[in-house]
């Protein structure tokens, strides 16, 4: 196909939204293509319309959303004047997708092997062994170690990043024009996500085809992008190469956006007066027995050993690195909602690990967490008043009292005071994230553990709720523990970063320090992962 020549068109889409949303269009008058051998990013957050648009390129809308106005050309044909039978038939062959949670796109009864030969099988192609032997070839393409035996392992038994790639092997499968990619690395730690950006790059290249990469995170774009469109409240705002998009953006909307992505460093000025410690963990050891019966032979993992540091007040100590590397085994160790088998952790001078539940229940308030996903720690049932009275009224407060500290924390969260009578759901992300913050607070603790917190927000909402923080722990003056596997985020918002690897401390400094001098290979590594880590936002024309 002649590389001038559009691959995808997509011309004045218009999909309206039913009677009574927040706007009347999901999509309006939206317009860009795609050519062969080009990577197109389209950026925007949550609600801005671009899963919306990927969507209705692949047929998947629900019948009561359905484009109203425009066309979506594939190497000249209509996409919407077509019959389902004939998408059907292009699904797979012509457009692939991969979809931004593998492990709710990929059916849990069927193993791996299956999943992607079913590809094949629908399209009448491959037949008898040749399929097995494409899947084992795919698997293999996509950098998935021992095809063989992952092609008869279910899903469940493969990590996230495993599981992203079998998702890519699927929409490769056929070797199709045009890949559309949703969101494909959101959940991944950075080294995964980088493999994963750097996976499909390779296969852009080497096939020539046409990407469309649907993403919030400007980082990923600076990687990976030939052009950029950027969407707010389903409105195509601003287009153009990643150069013009990234470095000289024009409009206001993608201006915030870029000014949002974490890219500051905390003032290290030493304090004239040391705070005190309020947590000191001393070589702290946590084990889990793995293995046995169906699972085959059992052996020890030690997702903490030996591990230390100290929190001090009105300071935040960041713990980095990627899944499985302990640090959330950490965070539940400090609650004592798992058993330590051995070192201390000293709260304000008293080690709490030798204590019963009935002795650190009186203390229990001072140290609380801001859980990763808000939605599923809110209970959908309770109004956000009784979420957020709840705790201070088992702990001895009137009802009287611990009303009117909700309502002032909602006021100091950034949140109505009409807030008190409504149900989570009525909240967005962020907003969600503001009444689990409020929650943590209403206890008044000496210590937060914030564990993943902001990762699942959108970049604005993600630089609103840790700005958040940092005026609260200015404000009250609380020690903060914050997890994360996004280093950008912890030079940002940490006074002295962990840096963790399979439950050992590998680095432990100032984030200056272990940004622009890493010691440790590990930490190197993390730091290589960064996508468009070359690209500062500090330096992007904004005027």
């Amino acid at each position: 196909m002649d590389q001038k020549t559009p691959l995808l068109s997509v011309q004045n889409l218009t999909i309206p939204l039913p009677a009574g949303g927040d706007r009347p269009y999901a999509v309006e008058n939206v317009s860009y293509d795609i050519h062969p051998g080009e990577i197109l990013c389209i950026v925007g957050e949550s609600g801005s319309g671009k899963s919306m648009s990927a969507n209705a390129i692949m047929g998947l809308l629900p019948d009561y959303l359905q484009p109203t106005q425009g066309s979506i050309l594939l190497k000249g044909t209509n996409l919407l004047t077509q019959p389902e039978h004939w998408l059907r038939s292009i699904r797979g062959q012509q457009i692939g997708m991969i979809f931004q949670e593998p492990l709710s796109a990929l059916n849990p009864l069927m193993t791996i092997g299956k999943q992607i030969g079913e590809v094949m099988q629908v399209h009448d192609k491959y037949p008898g062994e040749q399929r097995k032997q494409r899947v084992l070839e795919l698997l293999n393409f996509v950098g998935l170690p021992d095809p063989e035996i992952l092609y008869d392992l279910y899903p469940f038994r493969l990590s996230g990043g495993q599981r992203q790639r079998v998702m890519i092997a699927m929409a490769l499968a056929l070797e199709p024009d045009l890949l559309i990619a949703d969101e494909p690395t959101t959940a991944l730690d950075m080294t995964t996500q980088a493999q994963i950006l750097s996976l499909i790059a390779r296969i852009q290249k080497e096939k020539g085809m046409g990407v469309m990469f649907i993403t919030h995170d400007f980082g990923v774009v600076a990687e990976i992008a030939h052009r950029v469109a950027v969407m707010e409240k389903g409105i195509l705002v601003e287009q153009g190469t990643a150069d013009q998009v990234l470095n000289r953006p024009q409009h206001p909307y993608t201006k915030r956006l870029i000014a949002s992505v974490p890219n500051r460093r905390m003032d290290e000025t030493p304090r004239a007066e040391e705070p005190a410690p309020v947590m000191e963990v001393r070589n702290l050891h946590k084990t889990y027995v793995v293995g046995g019966g169906m699972l085959g032979t059992k052996r020890v993992v030690h997702a903490v050993n030996d591990v230390s540091f100290t929190v001090r007040h009105g300071e935040t100590l960041g713990i980095v690195g990627e899944s499985g590397s302990g640090k959330s085994t950490i965070g539940k160790c400090l609650l004592k909602l798992i058993k330590v088998d051995s070192g201390q952790m000293l709260f304000q001078g008293k080690d709490i690990v030798p204590l019963p539940e009935s002795r650190f229940r009186p203390m229990r308030h001072n140290i609380q967490m801001i859980f990763q996903d808000p939605y599923a720690s809110l209970n959908p049932r309770h109004t956000i008043g009784k979420i957020l009275t709840d705790g201070p009224v088992a702990n001895g407060k009137s009802r009287a009292d611990a009303e009117a500290r909700a309502r002032e924390l909602l006021e100091l969260v950034g949140l109505d005071a009409s807030s008190f009578n409504r149900y989570p759901n009525e909240f967005s992300g962020g907003q969600r994230q503001r009444i689990g913050i409020a929650r943590a607070l209403a206890l008044d603790p000496k210590l937060l553990v914030a564990d993943e917190s902001v990762s699942a927000l959108d970049v604005s909402v993600q630089a609103q709720v840790l700005e958040l923080l940092r005026e609260l722990q200015q404000k009250l003056q609380i020690a903060m523990i914050f997890i994360t596997h996004d280093l950008r985020v912890a030079a940002q918002v940490c006074n002295s970063v962990v840096v963790m690897h399979k439950g050992k401390v590998v680095e432990y400094g100032k984030p200056s320090q272990i940004f622009e001098r890493p010691e440790n290979p590990y930490t190197q590594q993390l730091i290589a992962a960064i996508p468009g880590k070359d690209w500062n936002p500090a330096e992007v024309e904004t005027a």
